[in-house]
């Protein structure tokens, strides 16, 4: 299931958005503001992101660069005009594509459609610092030296990794590692970080957000 957060300040055009990509395969989230777009992007991870430029309390830029901050999610920006300073910053700044109002929703579609396409090869290989995880081929490893993960522990890193520079909350990793989290043991998510920890030889990635999560560093 792909996840989609949408940052459109107009009603009508928002909802047009939300249900013109909302599929089987795709649930869209519609917020109108910088400050919904931030609680989102802290609580949830997304797959891509449209960020109308501009918004009542900032700027799709804005939010373009903190996402970029700690990911490399899809992010196609919506403007309102084809002024080529808000184009070649945008662009400068980390975006993906941009679209300019008014625009064909199929058009719109089709675009989003490409990004998902063209970024999921690249979300399932990392080369972080020492580390070379490769989700598809099930490879892991520290300075060329292979690391044997479990199923278990290969989740947890992946949600990670996917969401490094955001804390995930123990009840999301929990609900999202373990097909039923009411009958996990109240220690298997600690005890599943530890063994990570010591498997990677981790120099600090995995921090401890005490009382909330856990979050992949940026920087160790």
């Amino acid at each position: 299931m792909n996840r989609i957060l949408i940052v459109e300040d107009d009603p009508s055009l928002g909802r047009g958005l939300a249900l013109s990509l909302t599929d089987g395969q795709t649930q869209a989230t519609l917020v109108a503001t910088c400050r919904e777009a931030r609680e989102q992007l802290a609580a949830h991870p997304f797959d891509l992101a449209l960020f109308d430029v501009g918004l009542p309390d900032g700027s799709g830029l804005d939010l373009l660069q903190l996402v970029r901050q700690g990911s490399q999610m899809p992010v196609i920006l919506v403007t309102a005009n084809d002024m080529e300073t808000d184009i070649v910053t945008g662009l400068t700044l980390g975006a993906d594509d941009y679209i300019t109002k008014p625009f064909s929703l199929a058009v719109l579609r089709a675009r989003v459609a490409n990004q998902l396409r063209r970024s999921r090869p690249a979300a399932s290989l990392w080369q972080i610092g020492p580390y070379r995880f490769d989700f598809e081929a099930m490879e892991f490893s520290r300075e060329g030296r292979p690391i044997a993960l479990s199923p278990t522990e290969q989740k947890l890193l992946r949600l990670l990794v996917e969401n490094r520079g955001r804390t995930l909350p123990r009840e999301r990793l929990l609900d999202r590692i373990w097909a039923d989290a009411a009958f996990v043991e109240p220690n298997a998510l600690s005890v599943t970080v530890k063994r990570l920890r010591d498997k990677l030889e981790d120099p600090g990635y995995i921090k401890t957000v005490y009382g909330v999560g856990y979050s992949w560093a940026v920087e160790p």
